[in-house]
């Protein structure tokens, strides 16, 4: 029961790596449109793929319901994500504690985002007419920026689909945040799946910095993973740092 509840756990909250998308009709302002809106959308998310590496270090923790339940996963994981442009990622663990149930997940999470950025397949979960109907929510200020948001209706019933909101940058058109339930579950185990994804320019580079996934997971309870970023490493920094080390190995 561990074993299979543990599985469902893994995938479930693995398919937090996703999207979504919108319909055509005019906004409140009456001065876009909703048609106008999903096509700056969907020309940035195409737009926006980095053209130089760059290193992340990402703190993931993992928390049961009920931490003295010996079935509940407490876990505190830190990864270090690196990115090479068009498609070349990589990742290793540099610190875990607690459960090895969260390390197994990161791991999951992290081999999912190393494949879909070498094969390039990302399209299945982007905010594209593809994969979703839209319809105009309002208007909102996020971090102190003012945004679109959309309701994101998934067209098909799948694992990396989100069905829920979207908050677009008005001045960008850049994704912000993301929040809802997974389209489906990948198991019966899983009741239901919430998440919540942040994202913000980093030295130039939009990327996610914030995650949260909270799995109903039946028999053994809720369980809640989070992700931030701890430092952010350009491709000149990266270097900069490997020389000094290197100049110091040197000195006697």
């Amino acid at each position: 029961m561990e074993a299979v509840s543990r599985r469902a756990l893994t995938i479930g909250i693995s398919a937090v790596i996703l999207c979504s998308t919108l319909v055509a009709q005019e906004t409140g302002r009456g001065t876009v449109s909703l048609n106008s809106l999903i096509d700056a959308l969907e020309k940035t998310q195409t737009a926006i793929h980095p053209q130089v590496s760059y290193q992340v270090i990402r703190e993931y923790r993992l928390v049961g319901a009920n931490p003295l339940n010996s079935d509940s996963a407490n876990s505190d994981v830190v990864a270090e994500v690196n990115f090479s442009p068009p498609g070349r990622k990589d990742y290793r663990i540099r610190k875990s504690l607690g459960s090895k149930r969260g390390e197994q997940v990161v791991r999951r999470i992290l081999e999912q985002e190393v494949e879909a950025a070498s094969h390039g397949n990302q399209a299945q979960a982007a905010l594209s007419r593809d994969n979703y109907n839209f319809n105009y929510v309002g208007e909102a200020t996020l971090d102190s920026q003012p945004c679109y948001v959309l309701e994101l209706s998934p067209k098909r019933k799948e694992i990396n689909l989100v069905s829920g909101k979207v908050w677009i940058d008005q001045r960008s058109f850049l994704v912000r945040q993301i929040e809802g339930e997974v389209a489906k579950t990948p198991s019966w185990w899983l009741k239901k799946v919430r998440v919540k994804l942040t994202f913000a320019d980093l030295d130039g580079v939009w990327l996610q910095t914030g995650m949260e996934a909270v799995a109903d997971v039946r028999v053994v309870g809720t369980h809640t993973l989070t992700s931030r970023i701890l430092d952010y490493r350009s491709a000149d920094e990266i270097a900069l740092t490997r020389t000094l080390l290197r100049s110091a190995d040197r000195k006697p």
